[in-house]
């Protein structure tokens, strides 16, 4: 006794599916791809910076700005000082409280050296807390 399961047509339907194996392969080319050039288009400079956890701080009152003009003066506030002074103009402007946080800003134009000179003469008259101040880029 046999038993046929088919219809018994012997013509074959076309599939109307799209073979995704070539697909797939391609996609996983250019990822590769990708991953090996994406490392090698950026410009990095290994630099290890310090992580910071401060939170703002509020601004005092009356802060004491300490300014390196372009043709590398000094002033204090609005009065121009010679660098000799700086040590006993700062004590004046912030009455002698060397925890008092002072201000500094430069021209676009200063040297990086020139403004650690001005720094380096802060800390050796005692002034240990000096902020940069800055522009803020709009987005």
């Amino acid at each position: 006794m046999s038993v046929r399961l088919d219809r018994g047509e012997d013509t074959l339907d076309e599939l109307h599916e799209i073979n995704v194996t070539p697909f797939i392969d391609v996609i996983l080319v250019l990822l590769i791809i990708f991953m090996v050039a994406a490392p090698l288009a950026t410009v990095d400079i290994a630099v290890n910076l310090p992580a910071s956890t401060a939170e703002p701080q509020p601004r005092p009152e009356k802060p004491v700005f300490l300014t390196v003009k372009p043709d590398l003066t000094l002033a204090l506030g609005e009065t121009t000082i010679p660098r000799g002074v700086l040590d006993s103009a700062a004590a004046a402007a912030t009455k002698g409280d060397k925890d008092a946080r002072i201000f500094l800003r430069a021209d676009k134009s200063v040297p990086y050296g020139e403004m650690m000179d001005v720094m380096n003469l802060m800390r050796k008259a005692g002034f240990l807390k000096i902020a940069l101040v800055g522009l803020e880029k709009p987005n």
